[in-house]
């Protein structure tokens, strides 16, 4: 199966930070790509910016070398890489320096096209006032939309205000907040599953589903962002952002259309539907030294953290839909595999007519978001062979390289979301309220720790976490599925 090419409009787009590691790594190489795939009209314009003093052909150089390492595939294109560097220009700038605004500014106004996009691919301190200095510049008009990445705060005062400096200079409808998860190929297949297929949206409901787990776990420690993950930690790194939305595709209501705002408001519903969470449905912990590694508080430079580097909990959602279904979330780092995924459990038939020696698991629908996408349906049937009724599990495998041509299939979250941006389409991307709602309801855990200020507790590297998960399961009688699975 072939996909269709549905260029969008010749844009410019100016990325702040542009000489960082998230621009070289993921959105150069992110247009370019999109670019070959023939979605960007040549007369785009990608215009660099940041505190770096260099000039355009500097600018262009360093690109083609990140294409090099991240777009490997360039190597065989060099028609197309000098086209895609011609597009490139970049100007050194400050937020206080205006001489330096009226630059940018002057450039983008000239020979500009009607669509205009500004990514903030820079600390979140700096926001606030790049938001200022392009509405200051005249940059900022109500067709510009701005781009900016997590984290958006690190509770709810810190949240609301961000919202509130970016509201200043952009509408809501203006502001493009990225969480790259939904951009992922099955993530948006979940939508099109639940709410295209009359099989599953009869049964997508307590009174079919026994539970639901969702997990992303990382083979990798924190590297060299403990001086930031020490400050943040798995709940505010990824539960706040990455599995929130998940939980929210999952969970959700069918919106009265597939709109942007139809379908954030059945998000935010979700998330004001959680329930607290009690203390004896969390567990923390933080990755021991192991084979000569770092243990997770000599990474982080502080032999004193409190800060978890994993994170299981069970969660609530109190309303019609869902009473009574438990929703069981995992995250960590140096666990046993590189793996994200939605499995959702349903319940047995109400009366089994076979043997009670018969073995049978419950059927489950897993959609796996990494390292692979695909989406697998275990269903029970009968062992073929003679000897009588012995049931087994079997697999109905969807893996979406075996519907589409590779280039479909590997197409990175950040080129789906980057011309979302440029289609004004927001449907993927977290509305301000949603941002505060879920720190609304993070922010009590997050107090309740720091009065204790309990050790998370250790669990060796590659491992599945801490003993202690494994009973949070246990004593409801469900086990987690396994990250190699």
């Amino acid at each position: 199966m072939v996909s269709r090419v549905i260029p969008v409009d010749a844009f410019d787009i100016v990325i702040f930070g542009a000489t960082g590691d998230l621009a070289r790594r993921k959105i150069l190489p992110a247009l370019y790509r999109r670019l070959v795939a023939g979605q960007i009209p040549a007369e785009s314009r990608i215009i660099g910016a940041a505190r770096t003093e260099q000039t355009q052909k500097q600018f262009q150089a360093s690109v083609a070398k990140a294409l090099d390492e991240f777009a490997p595939e360039s190597k065989g294109q060099p028609k197309i890489v000098t086209l895609f560097l011609s597009m490139l220009d970049y100007y050194p700038i400050n937020t206080d320096d205006t001489k330096a605004w009226k630059r940018l500014a002057t450039a983008v106004k000239t020979n500009a096209n009607p669509i205009r996009a500004f990514y903030l691919s820079v600390a979140p301190s700096l926001f606030g006032p790049l938001a200022k200095g392009l509405a200051d510049s005249g940059l900022a008009d109500e067709s510009s939309r701005i781009i900016i990445e997590k984290p958006l705060g690190h509770d709810l005062p810190s949240a609301k205000a961000l919202n509130a400096e970016l509201r200043a200079y952009f509408d809501e409808s203006q502001i493009y907040r990225i969480d790259h998860y939904l951009g992922k190929e099955t993530v948006q297949n979940l939508v099109a599953l639940r709410f295209a297929n009359a099989l599953f949206e009869p049964v997508w409901n307590a009174r079919h589903i026994d539970h639901v787990q969702i997990a992303v776990s990382e083979d990798i420690g924190v590297g060299g962002r403990g001086g930031y993950y020490d400050t943040s930690g798995a709940m505010r790194d990824m539960v706040q952002n990455h599995l929130m939305q998940l939980l929210c595709l999952t969970a959700m209501e069918p919106p009265s259309r597939f709109e942007p705002d139809a379908v954030r408001d059945e998000k935010l519903k979700v998330i004001r539907s959680l329930g607290p969470v009690d203390p004896a449905d969390v567990v923390r912990g933080q990755y021991a030294a192991a084979g000569g590694q770092k243990s997770f508080l000599e990474d982080v430079e502080n032999p004193d953290s409190r800060t978890e580097s994993f994170l299981a909990m069970r969660v609530s959602i109190e309303n019609w839909r869902w009473a009574g279904t438990p929703f069981y979330l995992r995250t960590g780092k140096k666990l046993k595999k590189r793996v994200s995924e939605i499995a959702i459990f349903f319940k047995d038939p109400p009366h089994s007519i076979f043997p009670d020696e018969t073995v049978r698991d419950n059927n489950a629908l897993i959609i796996k978001l990494q390292p692979e996408e695909r989406i697998t349906l275990y269903t029970t049937v009968k062992e073929p062979g003679p000897g009588g009724m012995r049931l087994i599990q079997v697999p109905l495998d969807m893996t979406f390289s075996d519907l589409h041509d590779e280039e479909t299939v590997n197409v990175d979250a950040y080129e789906r979301l980057i011309l979302d941006v440029i289609r004004g389409n927001q449907t993927l991307f977290m509305r301000g309220d949603e941002v505060e709602a879920a720190w609304a309801w993070i922010d009590p855990i997050e107090e309740r720790w720091r009065t204790k200020n309990d050790r998370p507790k250790q669990y060796d590297p590659g491992s599945s976490g801490p003993e202690d998960a494994l009973m949070l399961m246990h004593r409801d009688g469900r086990r987690w599925r396994d990250l190699g699975a």
